[in-house]
């Protein structure tokens, strides 16, 4: 027969191409083949194609093993625009479809079957070959391919259509995509279709970023095409790198300039100001809601679009349960028609369709907005911070500030997302009511009453979550501030062994946060049971109500519809009140940053900043009144007048608390001026009294953002006596200088921040005490070489305790009570008497009270050199005396001192999931609740499984049907409650375990940990890493294990029904599997990455808020905003790129299981009817439905679990620190009255900081004798400090032995040992509380021995004026007290200790002569019998010391009484004194 005769003979529709028999073209005219035959022509042509699709899988296969990821082939990568592709590329797998389809139709005929099914895969490949071209072979086979397809079909159909007969469906479609392709060959061929001939090469911005200094090109998202942008595949350059080796940051792209922090806070912050001023002129209190409100006009146009993605989302998941109806109905006709189950198909791919991209394009563009406004926030809130009046200061903590930025904000970066569901859940709700109506008629209003209460019972249960999360947050809040002040404090917290006493204060404000924890993780266990009950109850009643009404049949489709619409509904009804939560949150968050947003700013217009003019005057202040508060109670400053002029050197001097730091505060515009006018004409530059160093090295503290000048740099570092200490770092000026400047001396720190100064080349320079923190002729070089010749032509401003440098002044300032009392030169003021004289005459008795023989060598010195003793030879003397020079204190060793932050790379596996369970025990939680979540899934099946028999079962009344199937799913959700309450319980005992663990190893550790580590680091896992271990592991856990058995279960439940289910699904899943596989292994490297741009954020923002006073007077202001901008936008392209890697696995993930669905809804329609009953094929279609948001559940919740587990891993690095010593060696305490006599014997000692350091002391050996007074000296770093912490074993020996009273130190524990020795630190210490709890932390005295103290200590009369006596509140690091009243403090906690061995670090650098001279005397009277060891910078400090001890690079130069040292004139103390003295009789003349 001909193949025309058969077609006429209604064969079907391909059988003219000779198919039907055979693929071989055999039973045609008499066997012969000829060319000719349309068969043969076909076989051909499919030839063809297959050889290509060969040639073009090679080129893919070849690209893979060269590894050659071109960044610009891999989002767009054919030359067309992107919509022409997608357009294209649908079409050819609406051919494939088509093929399928047929292939379907013949499914009887294997033979028959098997050429539709290959020239379906042909489509889907040429499909493919549309986007990936990597190469240029890959191109050019694929042109090649599209023209030469193309091409033969068109010839080929031509001649059939001419030979008059008609074409099949498949064939019919497929024509007019071949020419598209066609079109596509052409246009790649155009010149717009050309781009860079050397993109094979893989050149330009595609190939891999060689080195760190390579610009980093911006994210491929800004070039990608509609469809790159559609299915995420912008992002496959970047996931293909992060699976060939673990991404670092120089992998990343960058955000653009719509991103970045820099556009979106100055477009938010141009609208707040808008919003505040617009408020002002009316007249009006800024609303608590304002800030939610000039967030929503910023950033409107982005919240509509997401808005309408979350529309169109709410809109398919609603049509879902109409589709199940038709389905049901359909599969219930005895008299199908092909075309209507075909078109129910299409619907439902097209549904899925819409749901996942619209789903997908609203999660990542709501939290890419959320990213814009958290990076906006940020920035602003930094800014704020830089410009906060001090009462803002006082009202905000920096903890508080740190926190607004790093838990407030962060958090507002998710609130678009919620923001939609707060309005689209309503209407998925109302969506669904509506369904129910349509299905039951009347019959759904009962189970409306169910609903309602449900809704309401979420409301109380909202408000209560509500509340047990503010009370968590300010529990939080407080337990953060404190382990901030903890951390930074914690030298002096080992020294005093107090390690206990604040571990126990960190615990119990833990433990108030775990209660508010436990409450709220214990309440969502009863949410879960909400969620699963309603669902389950609203249906029970409804068909109980339809069944006693009849309003509509209880059928399959009724039944399963109503199932659908339920599962719909349960998903907003479950998320209704954590959106509540969620909202509330928001809310308390805004109204924090609102409230810290509308603080006072520092007033500009305090002081009138004047640019450098001619003129002579350089600061003026007529009639100032200056108070702390601005409503101008209790004046700091009063009637203060000053005129200061060009080049003029005026000294501020003065008792502690006089006003002086207040003075320098006054002209800098810190303090609120209530009256009169201040003016300073010139730029600033200003050290403050307590250094202010930031993180990074020398240079940069030095330069501080002005261009590198190498002459003035020069200048600086010598006229500030760095250039020794520079030149002994093992790196040099491109040292790491630790967080707070940990790693470097007080006077280092000191000096860096007065080169700093110096090479600001400023106009006017405001010195706040800058010689407290050096020894005596370092301050001398300080003075003379930097204060009087680097800054000769300047204006200095010179806050001072050092008597001996007024002479050399233009003018000296005596503050009094807040107020000038005296001004003029030194001799006019000591004939005046009064304060002045006082001072002077402290230090001149101080002088005095050198021996006698000192005193002869002075005087000898003193003749020689006469009255023109001139500077520069006091200064050769120093030069002479710089053997006792300068080592790198600490750890050295050619390593920087901040090690990088460990972050874990690859896959860590199953380990941090083993800790998580190990750590705390908890194998019996993990394990109840993966029974439970089984046992529920179980039951639930059982319930839909008896609906779906019950129902074709007419013997089964309608009650017994409702009520077995109620009865079984109100059980199951016993189970839900239990699997959550064993999640909650899992959670809770891992948070204990991970805190416990945590404080213990960071409490042990020794103190070169804290040298080298910022206190961000281990603030970030006590804060951000314990929170997700609080709270997202253990419920993450909990769904991962929900979803994984909710997804094997729905596909064995399909299975049952339609096993060629299986045959899709098996492979689907194990495609799923590799996706997965593929995504992780950069989404967990994207995460760690952005573990670790966080912290440098928060640890900018508090080393701001810490030098904000250095940072204004500087003008640095917009610097340190710019340079923070940048690092919010290295967090934010993390951010973005960890959001956008989940859209781009979760799209796929839901593009396979949607193929999973389509089969088994393909087979619902092609099965012959009645081979699957309407029961069965609701029940198969009810859970083929939840398949998807099942896959994307588990896939989204095991992605989280991915990247919170790193959490785990993080604070698990610092659970196992190396160990300090015990506190109590039991079988080792010394004797409680040890030690009785206080002799100390240092034996060859030795000491390096890490064991392959060089030795910082090199082997000192000497005794102090018990009961004397022994003077350490020494240039700045000569191991003066390292002396001290080997004594109190902050280091441990490298070799040699301390013994006290003949016991080695060594073999007693730190706590037995720190106890009995005191000291003075050289930084005073007080932590935020009372006077009370900071001179007797361990509440060891009573009030009477604290007044006794503090009266010794000269603080009784300041104390005794307060109203609050000794619950007087200390502020945070003790700022609301004077630099020397915080050091009289310190002396408070010694008197009270009374040991026999006192050390004093450089204790009396702060305070004036005066008040030192009552200190030395206090302790000369109080520690008469005890050993006191002072390092000291003034010569009459340890002059009247039993012996003295001279340290030069850590080894012992001279040891012996101060007489015979000043007799030998060539010893190191004896230049010492002489230059001392030089100064004193300059200053006397």
């Amino acid at each position: 027969m001909s193949a025309a005769a058969m077609a006429d003979n209604g064969d079907p529709p391909m059988a003219v191409l000779g198919w039907s028999s055979s693929w071989i073209c055999g039973g045609e005219d008499g066997g012969r083949l000829t060319v000719a035959s349309p068969c043969v022509q076909r076989t051909i042509i499919d030839c063809v194609n297959v050889v290509l699709l060969v040639a073009y899988v090679s080129t893919l296969v070849a690209a893979c093993v060269r590894r050659r990821q071109c960044a610009a082939a891999a989002s767009r990568r054919s030359s067309a625009p992107g919509w022409v592709l997608l357009v294209v590329s649908t079409c050819c797998v609406a051919a494939a479809v088509a093929y399928g389809v047929t292939a379907l139709q013949d499914a009887y005929d294997i033979k028959a079957a098997v050429p539709y099914f290959v020239r379906g895969l042909v489509w889907i490949a040429l499909a493919a070959s549309l986007h990936a071209q990597p190469t240029r072979p890959a191109r050019a086979v694929a042109v090649l391919w599209w023209a030469l397809f193309s091409l033969l079909v068109t010839a080929y159909n031509a001649e059939i259509l001419a030979g008059g007969h008609s074409l099949g469906l498949a064939e019919t479609i497929a024509w007019p995509v071949s020419l598209l392709l066609l079109l596509c060959a052409v246009g790649s061929q155009l010149p717009w279709g050309h781009r860079d001939a050397s993109n094979d090469g893989c050149s330009g911005l595609s190939e891999p970023l060689i080195g760190k200094d390579r610009t980093v090109p911006t994210s491929e998202l800004y070039r990608a095409g509609l469809f790159g942008q559609l299915a995420f595949s912008w992002l496959n350059p970047l996931l293909r790198v992060g699976r060939s080796k673990a991404l670092d940051l120089d992998d990343i792209p960058l955000i653009a300039d719509e991103d970045t922090a820099h556009h979106t806070s100055q477009k938010f912050a141009e609208a707040w100001s808008r919003h505040v001023s617009d408020k002002a002129r009316s007249r009006r209190r800024v609303g608590s809601n304002s800030l939610a409100l000039v967030l929503c006009k910023c950033f409107l146009g982005e919240i509509l679009l997401t808005g309408f993605y979350a529309f169109l989302r709410t809109l398919s998941v609603a049509v879902a349960p109409l589709l199940l109806f038709a389905f049901v109905w359909y599969s219930n006709q005895e008299e199908r028609d092909l075309r209507v189950g075909l078109a129910l198909v299409g619907c439902l791919l097209l549904t899925k369709l819409v749901e996942s991209l619209s789903q997908r394009h609203w999660f990542f563009d709501s939290r890419r907005t959320g990213m814009r406004i958290r990076s906006a926030l940020m920035a602003v809130i930094f800014r704020k911070q830089l410009r906060l009046s001090s009462q803002g200061r006082n009202n905000h903590s920096t903890g508080e500030i740190v926190n607004y930025i790093a838990v407030d904000a962060y958090r507002l970066g998710d609130a678009i997302s919620w923001l939609h569901m707060g309005w689209s859940s309503p209407l998925q709700l109302v969506f669904a009511v509506a369904t129910l109506f349509w299905a039951l008629k009347l019959g759904a209003l009962p189970g409306l009453v169910p609903l309602v209460i449900f809704g309401f019972l979420n409301v109380p249960f909202a408000k209560m979550l509500q509340g047990y999360q503010a009370k968590f947050m300010v529990a939080q809040d407080e337990r953060l501030r404190s382990t901030s002040e903890i951390l930074n404090s914690m030298k002096i917290i080992k020294l005093q062994s107090w390690e206990d006493k604040f571990r126990h204060m960190i615990e119990s404000l833990r433990d108030r946060e775990f209660k508010w924890l436990r409450e709220t993780q214990m309440k969502k266990a009863y949410g879960a049971v909400m969620y699963w009950m309603s669902p389950t109850v609203v249906s029970a009643v409804m068909y109980t109500a339809t069944a006693i009404m009849g309003s509509a049949p209880l059928n399959a489709s009724t039944l399963f519809t109503v199932l659908a619409t339920l599962r719909v509904m349960a998903e907003p009804v479950r998320f209704l009140p954590e959106i509540l939560t969620m909202m509330i949150q928001y809310k308390v968050s805004l109204d924090r940053i609102e409230k810290f947003l509308l603080e006072d700013e520092i007033r500009e217009e305090d002081v009138k900043r004047v640019p450098s003019d001619n003129s002579d005057v350089r600061i003026q202040v007529q009639d100032g009144n200056f108070s702390w508060k601005a409503s101008g109670a209790d004046l700091s400053l009063r009637n203060v007048n000053l005129r200061i002029n060009r080049g003029e050197k005026v000294a501020v001097c003065g008792p502690v608390g006089s006003g002086k730091s207040s003075l320098l505060y006054a002209l800098l515009g810190e303090i609120p001026r209530i009256s009169g006018s201040v003016a300073v004409f010139g730029s600033v530059a200003y050290v403050s009294q307590t250094s202010w160093i930031q993180s990074g090295t020398v240079r940069d503290n030095i330069l501080f953002g002005k261009p590198f000048n190498k002459e003035l740099y020069d200048k600086a570092i010598k006229s500030c006596a760095l250039d020794k200490d520079i030149e002994n770092f093992d790196h040099g000026d491109l040292t790491e200088i630790g967080q707070r400047g940990l790693n470097m001396s007080g006077g280092q720190k000191q000096r860096i921040q007065l080169a700093r100064a110096v090479y600001n080349d400023a106009d006017v320079y405001l010195l706040d005490d800058p010689f407290s923190a050096v020894d005596a002729h370092t301050a001398a070089v300080l003075f003379y070489e930097c204060v009087m010749t680097a800054l000769a032509e300047k204006t200095v401003v010179l806050v001072t305790h050092q008597v001996e440098f007024l002479t050399e002044t233009d003018r000296i300032l005596v503050m009094e009570g807040g107020q000038v009392s005296q001004q003029g030169k030194y001799s006019e003021l000591l004939g005046s008497g009064t304060a002045f004289e006082k001072l002077v005459s402290a230090h001149q008795s101080s002088i005095t009270a050198l021996d006698t023989s000192a005193s002869q060598q002075n005087q000898d010195q003193g003749q020689q050199a006469s009255d023109d003793y001139i500077v520069p030879s006091a200064l050769q003397v120093i030069r002479q005396a710089s053997d006792i020079e300068v080592t790198a204190k600490g750890p050295s060793a050619a390593i920087q001192l901040t090690e990088e932050e460990e972050k874990g790379t690859g896959d860590l596996g199953w380990k941090p999931y083993k800790d998580y369970i190990n750590v705390p025990k908890a194998a019996f939680q993990f394990s109840g609740m993966c029974t439970s979540q089984v046992l529920f899934t179980c039951f639930q099946i059982a319930s839909t499984y008896w609906l779906a028999v019950a129902v074709q079962m007419d013997s089964v009344s309608a009650a017994l049907l409702v009520g077995a199937y109620s009865g079984l799913s109100i059980f199951s959700c016993c189970f839900a409650y239990f699997r959550s309450l064993f999640a909650a319980n899992l959670g809770l005992k891992a948070s204990k375990a991970f805190f416990g663990g945590l404080m213990d190893s960071v409490f042990k550790a020794p103190m070169s940990f804290f040298d080298s580590t910022p206190v961000g680091r281990i603030l970030t896992r006590a804060s951000s890493d314990l929170s997700i271990l609080d709270f997202d592991i253990p419920y993450s856990m909990a769904f991962v294990a929900t979803g994984g058995i909710e997804v094997v279960t729905t596909v064995l439940v399909m299975g049952t029904v339609t096993w060629q289910v299986l045959v899709v699904a098996i492979p689907v899943t194990i495609t799923m599997i590799y996706v997965q596989r593929y995504y992780v292994s950069s989404a967990r490297e994207l995460v760690r990455i952005n573990g670790t741009t966080k912290a440098p954020v928060m640890n900018y923002a508090s080393e701001s808020i810490l030098g904000v006073v250095t940072i204004r007077a500087f003008a640095a202001t917009e610097r340190f905003i710019h340079s923070n901008m940048q690092l919010i936008d290295t967090d934010a392209t993390l951010f973005f790129h960890t959001v956008a890697a989940q859209e781009w696995v979760l799209i796929r993930v839901e593009a396979l299981q949607s193929l999973t669905i389509i089969t088994a809804a393909l087979f619902l329609v092609l099965v012959p009817p009645g081979a699957i009953s309407p029961g069965f094929a609701g029940l198969c279609l009810s859970y083929a439905l939840t398949l998807t948001s099942a896959q994307v559940f588990l896939t989204r919740f095991y992605s989280y679990l991915e990247n919170y587990i790193i959490s785990v891993e993080r604070i698990k690095q610092y659970m196992h620190l190396p160990v300090e010593p015990p506190a109590i060696i039991p079988e080792n305490r010394p004797p409680t009255s040890w030690p009785q006599e206080g002799r100390i014997d240092l034996q060859d000692l030795k000491i390096r900081y890490r064991p392959n350091a060089p030795l910082v002391l090199k082997g000192i050996t000497c005794t102090f004798s018990a009961g004397n007074k022994i003077g350490v000296v020494g240039r700045t770093g000569s191991g003066k400090s390292t002396l001290i912490s080997s004594l109190f074993r902050l280091v441990d020996p490298a070799g040699g032995k301390i013994l006290i009273d003949k016991l080695d130190i060594c073999s007693i524990g730190l706590k037995d040992l720190r106890t009995k020795l005191s000291i003075i630190p050289q930084e005073p210490t007080l932590f935020r509380g009372t006077v009370r709890t900071n001179l007797d932390p361990l509440g060891l005295h009573s009030d009477q021995e604290i007044w006794e103290a503090l009266e010794k200590c000269q603080l009784k009369t300041a104390i005794s004026s307060t109203s609050a006596l000794l619950d007087t509140v200390v502020s945070d690091d003790g700022d609301n007290w004077s630099a020397g009243q915080r050091q009289l403090f310190c002396l408070g906690r010694v008197l009270l200790r009374r040991n026999k061995i006192l050390v004093l670090d450089e204790a009396t650098a702060s305070i004036d002569s005066a008040t030192d001279a009552i200190l030395q005397k206090v302790i000369r009277q109080q520690f008469s019998s005890c050993t006191v060891i002072t390092i000291a910078h003034r010569v009459p400090t340890v002059t009247d010391s039993d012996r003295v001890m001279v340290l030069s690079y850590g080894k012992l130069l001279e040891y012996e009484t101060p007489a015979k040292l000043l007799e030998d004139k060539q010893s190191a103390f004896a230049k010492l004194v002489a230059e001392y003295w030089a100064n004193t009789k300059r200053n006397s003349t």
